[in-house]
């Protein structure tokens, strides 16, 4: 047959592979693929685990907001959280059987923007029992999933007290955290204590990494003793670009496309730095203006990339100061560079004055 000849010439070719690659190992040509200890696989195996957990949750969440629509009932755009402390109080008295909408909008939480009166007018509907139904068991699946999400924080826990000390926070404390956590990431663990203890380093200080350390530290380990250099590790994320070359002409620059967790972690923080007015937010802007978005989040990440590496092998605090003096340096080569071009035009530039008399 045509196809079991292909089918054989393709498993002799990927068994030349496989025998080829063993003997590149056996005489040290073949670099072996990078893998965390044993005990931070432990982490990232929970942690993969909490993720999907999450994302399951969500489901359901959309499956009460599915239920709430069916009866007419605008609750979820009234609540920017169909699961906060409102909502789910609401939910609750409503399954018990209420249906006044002014007593259900007594369980508004203070805090709430919309007041009683709007709250009240959304929890008008038609409560159907088979949408109530539906509604209970989503509820009710939230709720598991939920229960299920605090054991894999109490799992974490207990992995992480495994870990030994690189610094004493009690002898070293840490300095208290001014960003607030989001609500999907607060846990009873303080992780930014515990991780500052594992890694000797706070990794929170860097703008965009606020909720990265636990997903950064359960991929990589607290060391990336591994990797030569911040260029061996820029080129492991597949952040630095991949000079194709042949017959001395280069054919393309652009990065690897992979699937990396850690990249897309960076990229991810890299984005957030939009509206930051630190340093890193600056250079983002900058990148953005000269090369677009996508390329722009690439560079940022790949900055982000080479940050990390060397916070972790050196166990030097974050210093804004060098990312903001990098920045400064820019800004004076173009203020020259503008100078420059207006004296070969017959002009001359004058700082701008500020109505209080000040230089803007």
């Amino acid at each position: 047959m045509p196809g079991t000849s292909s089918t054989s010439r393709a498993g002799r070719r990927t068994s030349r592979t496989a025998s080829g690659s063993r003997s590149l190992h056996s005489v040290g040509l073949l670099r072996g693929s990078f893998r965390p200890p044993d005990a931070v696989c432990a982490v990232r195996t929970v942690l993969r685990h909490r993720a999907r957990l999450v994302q399951l949750a969500a489901v359901h969440t959309q499956h009460m907001q599915k239920a709430l629509t069916q009866m007419t009932l605008q609750l979820h755009h009234v609540l920017s959280d169909l699961t906060g402390v409102t909502g789910l109080a609401i939910l609750d008295a409503l399954l018990a059987g209420e249906r006044d909408p002014a007593v259900l909008a007594k369980h508004r939480d203070p805090r709430l923007k919309a007041s009683r009166e709007t709250l009240a007018k959304a929890l008008v509907g038609d409560y159907r029992p088979e949408h109530l139904f539906t509604l209970r068991q989503a509820l009710e699946s939230f709720r598991h999933y939920q229960r299920l999400v605090a054991e894999c924080d109490q799992e974490v826990q207990t992995l992480l007290d495994g870990f030994p000390s690189t610094v004493d926070p009690a002898a070293a404390p840490l300095p208290p955290d001014p960003r607030p956590r989001p609500r999907h990431f607060a846990s009873q663990v303080d992780l930014r204590t515990e991780l500052y203890r594992i890694l000797g380093v706070d990794l929170t200080r860097v703008p965009g990494f606020a909720t990265l350390p636990l997903t950064l530290f359960a991929e990589l380990g607290p060391t990336l003793a591994a990797f030569p250099s911040s260029k061996h590790f820029a080129s492991w994320v597949a952040l630095c670009p991949d000079n194709r070359i042949s017959g001395g002409q280069v054919l393309s620059v652009k990065t690897r496309h992979v699937k990396h967790r850690v990249a897309q972690a960076l990229r991810t923080a890299a984005q957030s730095l939009h509206h930051s007015q630190s340093a890193l937010g600056a250079y983002f802007r900058r990148m953005r203006a000269k090369l677009g978005g996508p390329k722009a989040i690439t560079a940022t990440a790949h900055k982000l990339a080479r940050i990390l590496y060397h916070l972790l092998t050196t166990r030097q605090p974050y210093e804004e100061t060098h990312v903001a003096a990098a920045e400064e340096r820019y800004q004076r080569r173009s203020e020259a560079r503008l100078r420059a071009q207006a004296r070969a035009l017959g002009y001359q530039l004058v700082p701008a004055v500020s109505p209080v008399g000040g230089v803007s």
